[in-house]
């Protein structure tokens, strides 16, 4: 099979993230730290987090549609909770505590910035 190879212009070319080699960025929240593989001037973002045991996410809306997959340990709420190999997402509107009692480690996909009802900036949200 002789098949032609594209050739994409610049602006259309694909974007290799080598996340395993970049260091882990501490965020505002204790124990929290991540490495945002993606994000736009839309409020997009695909981010890598790590929780450490006990860490969590004060209390947040989900301004539009999260997608999380969990890698490693697991997230609790009070709806439930996600483990290893797991995949939960949450509409817009979607209000939370999230907490990793024994650490976790996740890829959470953003289609705008969290709010946080202390008034904290999502992490890829500008920043006042």
């Amino acid at each position: 099979m002789n098949q032609p190879v594209p050739v994409n212009p610049p602006d259309l070319c694909s974007h290799i993230v080598t996340a395993s080699t970049m260091p882990w960025q501490p965020t505002q929240f204790e124990g929290i730290e991540m490495k945002i593989l993606y994000s736009d001037d839309e409020g997009r973002s695909t981010i890598l987090f790590k929780m450490a045991r006990g860490a969590i996410v004060p209390l947040h809306e989900h301004t539009a549609l999260e997608q999380t997959f969990m890698l490693e340990g697991f997230l609790e709420d009070a709806e439930g909770r996600c483990g290893a190999g797991d995949f939960v997402w949450r509409p817009g509107g979607n209000i939370h505590v999230a907490h990793a009692p024994e650490g976790a480690t996740f890829l959470a996909i953003f289609n705008r910035p969290n709010r946080f009802f202390d008034g904290t900036k999502f992490f890829t949200a500008a920043r006042e």
